[in-house]
This record gives structure tokens, sequence and C-alpha cells, in this order.
């Protein structure tokens, strides 16, 4: 099942149009052309290289859309201005009135709102199961079903997905397999193990800086050209369109995934170690006595590590509070919501990025008051990272 997206990244190469070694920027919001059959053609999906206006394609998303499909090994990309787009945008172009979803409860807050409260306007709704059980999964679908949908490394609680078994029972009923491998870009490859769709929001590890606000899908040719369809294709008409400059960038980005990746990993490990040590309830994949260790190994492309993502639990919202605002001003990172960057963002999910998940299904779910999740920096003393929180940890009568 290994997969070598660093590879694939640096074969993806484009020159600039004198010759740059990095590609040039379009700023233009339409492009002219020297017949007029041709802008009809181009019009109608029908021509090679030719681009008709920034919200449909433009040559830097069109960059930026191939090295996503090398990253995610599907057959073609599409890029949004936020995740949330790439999300919202996959889900109302498979779904309509009247059709079903099964899906994780265990997703970023957005999703859960999304698929809770708005898709239900569009009398689409969604079964919420324990994505770990696969035959609660099965029982879930209905003939009116049209995909399951999961997160790689779930958000916060840090499952994961089979996403091999989940694709054969989408294959089974002939629905779509959605993953979200936001968590894990080059760790896990969902299409390589069966995946139909994969959604990312680039805003996280993939840019990697924290300065913009972007997403993916990727996935079949067919998919992704439905996408754009300027009759019917939602992308089209809805037109979360990324700007030229922003694609550019987040290309350049990605071709330091792989060793970003690797750090944010062993400083994660090395965090989720020494704090289990200590006696914190803590839940990190890469520790064995996570439920889905062995899982994740074997879906894995190794040498990338477990991720840059650690939960730990401080049993209150009060507790979490506390200790959250002394790291910041020990200058541990951030008290800030979002992941992936360079420095130590930590949040308490129960009152941020999930807060649109009902308390009762929280609780269900296993999402405690005083939840903290921490995006591990590129921090290159780990060592010193450690001693700050085990400072404020004490500070603070939490350990």
């Amino acid at each position: 099942m290994y997969y070598d997206p660093a590879s694939e990244i640096q074969d993806d190469s484009v020159f600039g149009e004198f010759g740059g070694v990095n590609p040039s920027i379009t700023d233009s919001a339409t492009y002219t052309f020297l017949h007029a059959n041709t802008m009809t053609e181009t019009f109608e999906g029908k021509t090679e290289g030719c681009y008709l206006y920034s919200r449909h394609w433009n040559p830097n998303g069109k960059n930026l859309a191939s090295a996503l499909s090398r990253l995610e090994k599907t057959e073609a990309a599409w890029v949004t201005s936020s995740g949330m787009a790439a999300i919202t945008n996959t889900i109302l172009q498979i779904c309509s009135h009247g059709d079903h979803i099964v899906s994780s409860p265990t997703i970023y807050g957005g999703t859960f709102a999304f698929f809770k409260n708005y898709l239900p306007k569009f009398d689409i709704n969604v079964t919420f199961v324990d994505i770990t059980n696969l035959e609660e999964v099965k029982r879930a679908i209905t003939p009116k079903t049209k995909l399951i949908y999961t997160e790689t490394l779930s958000n916060p609680l840090l499952a994961i997905a089979d996403i091999p078994e989940l694709a054969k029972i989408a294959n089974d009923k002939g629905i779509k397999l959605v993953v979200d491998n936001t968590f894990t870009p080059m760790i896990i490859t969902p299409a390589a193990l069966g995946a139909h769709i994969v959604v990312n929001s680039m805003t996280k590890f993939i840019n990697g800086n924290n300065d913009c606000v972007a997403g993916a899908i990727c996935g079949s040719e067919e998919f992704i050209n439905s996408l754009s369809d300027v009759n019917n294709g939602t992308s089209m008409l809805l037109g979360p369109v990324l700007d030229s400059f922003r694609s550019a960038s987040i290309l350049k980005n990605m071709h330091t995934l792989h060793i970003r990746m690797k750090q944010h990993s062993k400083n994660a490990m090395y965090l989720a170690e020494k704090l289990k040590e200590k006696g914190v309830d803590i839940r990190y994949p890469g520790l064995e006595n996570h439920p889905s260790h062995k899982l994740m190994k074997k879906l894995m492309n190794p040498e990338f590590g477990f991720g840059g993502m650690i939960v730990i639990n401080v049993n209150t919202v009060e507790n979490a509070i506390k200790l959250m605002e002394m790291m910041q001003n020990e200058k541990v990172g951030y008290l800030a919501v979002s992941l992936g960057y360079t420095k130590t963002l930590f949040s308490n999910p129960g009152s941020s990025t999930s807060s649109e998940i009902p308390e009762e299904v929280q609780k269900k779910m296993g999402l405690t008051p005083g939840l903290v999740r921490f995006s591990v920096g590129l921090d290159n003393d780990i060592e010193r990272t450690f001693n700050r929180i085990m400072h404020c940890m004490k500070a603070t009568n939490l350990i």
C-alpha cells in the first residue's frame, strides 16, 4: 500500500514563462482568444491548454491542481478558496434533494454543522455513526445513501478510519467514499487505499504558513470535470475560486511538505512519549496504547511519521483555559485554532473548533470538556518545549 508522495511532488515541475524555476503568476481574471470558435470550444470544455475565466480555471490553479493530484494519487484535482468550500462543493455535487449521507460524528465542527443544520434545507439527511464500527456503517446505509464521509484521522479525537474496509462497503453499495485528509497529507494516501474522493483544507499542513485559506478536491477526471461544468458544476456555479497568487504560493510551499511533515511527526512523538511517561492523559496514534495504532501502521506511508496532532485531557474547561493561557505566556506556542503551522497551536475543541457539535453528542463521542488539542510545530529544540509544557502543568496544579 506504500506510496511515495514526496517523489511525486518533486517530479511535478512547471517552468515560469521566461524559464523561471517557479511558475509565472498570471494576474488575469479573463483570457483572450485569437479566434472566436476557440472561445466557444473552450466554453464547451473541448479544448486543452486554453483558459476562459479564472472562476473556471487559471494557469496557477491548474498547476497547483496537478501537484495535488500527484500528492493524493488521483486522476485530477480542483482548488477552492477554503477547506469548507472543498467539502461543501463535493457534497452538493454528489447529493440532490432527498439523498442521504452516512458520516462519522467525529469530524471538524464546521463540517458537522453543514451536515446537521444546513443540508436539511435541501432534504439531504445525514446519519452519524461510529465510523470505526463497520457493521454500524453498513446498517446505516439506505437506498437513498449517496456517500460515506469520514476523516482519515478524526478531528479532534484522532481515531483512524479503516479506509480499505470502508471503500469495500461503498463499492458494494455503489456509493462514494469521501475522505478528508487534512490531518495526514503524505502520511496516508486515501485514494491509494480505495477512497473515491479526497478533500483537504490546504490552509493547514499543505500550505504550512497560516497565511491563507484554501481547499482541494481530488478525484477522478470525470468528477473534477463535473465540478467545473458551466451548466451543472457546483464549483463553477457557486464560485469558490482560489486566487492566482495564493495558488502559486501554496504550490511553492508543497515542495517542503515532506520535510515539514517529518518534523511535525518527530516533535509530536517526542511530546507524546514524554507526557505519557509523566502520567498525562494523552492520545496520539504513534503510541502503542492508541486504539488505532496498529491500523495506522498498516495504512500509512511510514517515513512521514504519525502526524503532528496530539490531544490531552485535563478534565475541565477551566483547567484547559488556565493551561493554555499559561503556555502562551511561556512561549510554548499560540492559543489559536487551526493547525499545521510552524509554531505549536493549542485550543479547547469543545468550546472552539468542535463547538458546533451539540454537548450531548460531544459527550457520546468522547469529546471531554477538558480536551486540549495541540498542533505541534517545527520547534528545533522540542525538549525545551516539553519542559515549558511541564512547567505550565505543574504551575496550574495539573500534574
